[in-house]
């Protein structure tokens, strides 16, 4: 047996179908068993954090149940108070009227109806004193003793007794449900108090009845069982619990709790969701404290299923998967060794040369009886070629390593002087970057120059000048060509106007480099201005909506030089013609307070597609052969010095929209005095 293991062994080591087989099998198999265990992990997670939230939420619907039951409980006393017998003795038989309350605790489905004359409320407690003096009705739970459960009703102290099971004794003691209704005369006088309830000891059907409400049919796994269990401290007065889990006889009142409850809920206060040992199994459990009028814990409620039908399901489940599992790997298995078997055999005659050739016997692979065209017979003969080949390249190797030596060196020498002269261009780079920055602006101001080149201020102040003196010498006949002159004038407007802008845009220096308070849709109309006296010989039209109203903190000439950059890039894109929309609005915040203003320009171009849209900010990229690259570069570090953004919108042969996004304050002011400015 040793040596056929020392065989195997053998044959996996060196035996290349076994060693690929062996390779190919175990990513899968701990492929599988990594699945296996990960399913195993969050499907009992899953299914245990599930069946915790399904018991969480039947205490829940229980709790409800109970303060409905409690509520019903409350109503029917008040029906009694409502009913014509009890105001009839009320107004003209006191003295029958209390005899005649205790008769009808049968009548209205409770286990006690007592009258409480108003001299009796020193015998409740303080917080129920304060209730009934103020008129409101209350129910509560309450802990009785077997004096106090005779004051109530003369059976209740034996209807109350239960066997402690393995204990020997018995709990005299009972739970009870309990409400309370003052009575006040005509003069608004606490008369007398309507005392009625249930007592929930042995009660069967009030348990019964909250578990058909909290675990309707088909809502538990096969061969589980809700419970519901009411607590007086921490034995079980009421309770569907069975005495024996699997034969679903008996209920197990007069058991206590476990201790681990005992001491989270009824020393703590705290709930409980969790599995718990239910007398004789163990329960997907939830417990919650249950208190009196005084807040003093006095027990406890419970819901809770069977544990193990769950997990037989959940047993059952891995069984299947893990059956489905061991079927693939064996399918699996087999199909790799059956399919490689053939393939195999010249990979290890291939093995052999090569060990043969390793220790200096030279061999040759030869033919491996396969089809010429096939993969491994080409590679057989390539092989064989390859070993033909190795001698002589041994030789050529020794030869080139001399030469390799002194083409080191020569080339070390050459790579230290080309790294000389990368430093040098990086800063001539540097140098011409700085220069392109300012030729920018310099290549928009020439652009505009050539549309007003007509527009200059010599023959403007000539054409003024010829008209005030026309109407100087027509004097009181100017009136017949009144329009016209006007009309003069205001082209002559106009021509100052555009070169004012030109000029404003043009300068350097000065005031323009203040960061100031301005209104923007001024700066837009002059912006505007400059682009249309630059497009009048291409069929732009421009579709304008200036609604900002909020002011804010810019330099007025950078942001001049970013619109018209902007307008200049949307009539490029349109091939200059089309429309080009401007819009201006305010910037608002989540509350819709002000924070700023945006100026959205749209134009109808060709778009821009995703990779050219990330890359359009960098400088020195451009797909214009007229172009720098760094106008948007530029205006993006105008916008980012203010606080400000550029987003941008593109749909390929649709357009694109450029948003400036300005603050009303402005984030960086690089040590500028702020002015002021209408």
């Amino acid at each position: 047996m040793k040596q056929f293991l020392i065989m195997w062994f053998r044959r996996f080591r060196t035996m290349v179908r076994y060693r690929l087989l062996l390779l190919t099998s175990v990513p899968i198999i701990i492929t599988l068993l990594a699945l296996i265990a990960l399913t195993m992990y969050w499907t009992v997670m899953y299914t245990w954090q599930n069946a915790l939230k399904n018991v969480r939420a039947d205490l829940a619907v229980a709790h409800h149940s109970m303060e409905l039951l409690q509520k019903e409980q409350r109503m029917r006393l008040m029906a009694l108070t409502e009913s014509y017998d009890f105001q009839y003795l009320l107004r003209n038989d006191e003295v029958k009227l209390s005899d005649w309350v205790r008769q009808q605790s049968g009548r209205y489905d409770l286990d006690f109806v007592v009258l409480h004359p108003a001299s009796a409320l020193g015998e409740f407690s303080k917080v129920n004193r304060r209730l009934l003096m103020r008129g409101e009705e209350q129910t509560f739970f309450q802990k009785l003793n077997e004096k106090e459960l005779e004051d109530l009703h003369f059976d209740l102290p034996a209807r109350a007794q239960i066997p402690l099971l393995s204990e020997g004794d018995t709990e005299s003691k009972g739970l009870v449900s309990r409400s309370l209704i003052p009575i006040f005369n005509e003069q608004n006088k606490l008369q007398w108090i309507v005392d009625g309830g249930m007592l929930l000891n042995n009660s069967t059907s009030l348990v019964d009845r909250i578990r058909d409400l909290v675990y309707a049919a088909d809502t538990l796994p096969e061969g589980s069982i809700g419970t519901v269990t009411l607590f007086m401290d921490d034995i079980r007065v009421s309770t569907n619990v069975p005495l024996d889990s699997e034969q679903l006889y008996g209920r197990a009142i007069g058991t206590r709790v476990s201790e681990e409850v005992h001491q989270a809920v009824l020393r703590k206060g705290q709930t409980w969701v969790d599995r718990a040992y239910v007398y004789d199994d163990w329960y997907v459990s939830a417990y919650e404290p249950l208190k009196d009028h005084d807040g003093r814990i006095i027990g406890m409620l419970y819901t809770g299923y069977l544990e193990w039908p769950l997990i037989r399901i959940y047993l059952t489940n891995i069984i299947e998967l893990g059956v489905g599992i061991i079927c693939v790997l064996l399918i699996s298995g087999i199909v790799v060794y059956r399919g490689a078997r053939d393939l195999f055999r010249p990979i290890e005659k291939m093995h052999h040369v090569v060990k043969a050739i390793q220790i200096g016997i030279d061999r040759r692979i030869g033919s491996l009886e396969l089809t010429p065209n096939h993969e491994l017979e080409i590679l057989g003969r390539q092989f064989d070629s390859m070993l033909d080949q190795l001698h002589q390249r041994n030789e050529v190797i020794k030869q080139a390593s001399v030469e390799l030596e002194d083409k080191v060196e020569a080339r070390t020498r050459s790579l230290h002087e080309k790294t000389e002269e990368l430093e040098q261009h990086i800063r001539l780079l540097n140098q011409a970057r700085s220069k392109l920055v300012t030729s920018e602006k310099l290549a928009a101001l020439g652009e505009l120059t050539a549309g007003i080149a007509h527009e200059i201020n010599n023959p403007t102040a000539v054409i003024l000048g010829n008209v005030e003196l026309l109407q100087f010498e027509l004097g009181e006949d100017t009136a017949r060509v009144k329009e016209e002159l006007e009309a003069i004038h205001q082209q002559i407007d106009r021509i100052r106007n555009i070169t004012r802008s030109l000029l404003q845009y043009s300068r350097q220096g000065g005031v323009q480099d203040e960061v100031t308070w301005q209104h923007l849709n001024p700066i837009v109309e002059e912006s505007l201005t400059l682009v249309r006296s630059g497009t009048k010989k291409h069929a732009i039209q421009f579709d304008v909506c200036l609604e900002a109203k909020c002011c804010v903190e810019v330099n007025r000439h950078q942001l001049l030089q970013v619109l018209v950059n902007l307008q200049m890039n949307g009539v490029h894109a349109m091939d200059d013609t089309g429309l080009l929309t401007v819009k201006t609005e305010d910037w608002l915040n989540e509350e819709g307070t002000a924070i700023g203003a945006i100026v959205h320009i749209t134009d109808h171009g060709c778009g821009i597609s995703k990779d050219v849209l990330q890359r359009i900010f960098n400088p020195f990229f451009t797909t214009r052969r007229s172009g720098t690259g760094l106008g948007l570069s530029v205006s993006q570090g105008i916008i980012n010095e203010i606080g400000g953004e550029i987003c941008v919108q593109s749909m390929p042969g649709k357009g694109s929209t450029f948003s400036v996004y300005l603050p009303e304050k402005a984030s960086i002011n690089n040590g500028l005095e702020l002015a002021f400015e209408d």
